[in-house]
């Protein structure tokens, strides 16, 4: 079966440029979005409080276990918060990183 265009040509016909007000309810998206990220960053709070408190005890009362687990809860909160407060920026920097491949 023969093309009729080079396949070149039909790639360059395909673009996406991505607006909040293309769709109805972008606005509302966009809300729920900063909603569930504040409510994601309420949760990485409370598991660095809850985590420090295990690891003091568990410090305190020379319960390795406890301290460990507590450690890691810690940790784990705080990244989870980095990713959180990057996530914008880093989905951002993908997408005009994509945009520029030709």
């Amino acid at each position: 079966m023969a093309v009729s265009a080079p396949a070149g040509v039909l790639a360059g016909l395909v673009t996406m440029d991505p607006s909040a007000t293309a769709l109805p309810g972008g606005s509302t998206i966009e809300q729920l979005a900063n909603g569930i990220g504040w409510w994601a960053l309420v949760a990485s709070l409370v598991g660095l409080v809850v985590g420090a408190a295990a690891w003091a005890l568990g410090s305190h009362g020379n319960n390795y276990q406890y301290a460990t687990s507590g450690r890691k809860a810690v940790l784990v909160s705080a990244a989870a918060a980095l990713v959180i407060g990057a996530a914008p920026t880093v989905i951002n920097f993908l997408f005009q990183a994509g945009r520029g491949i030709h």
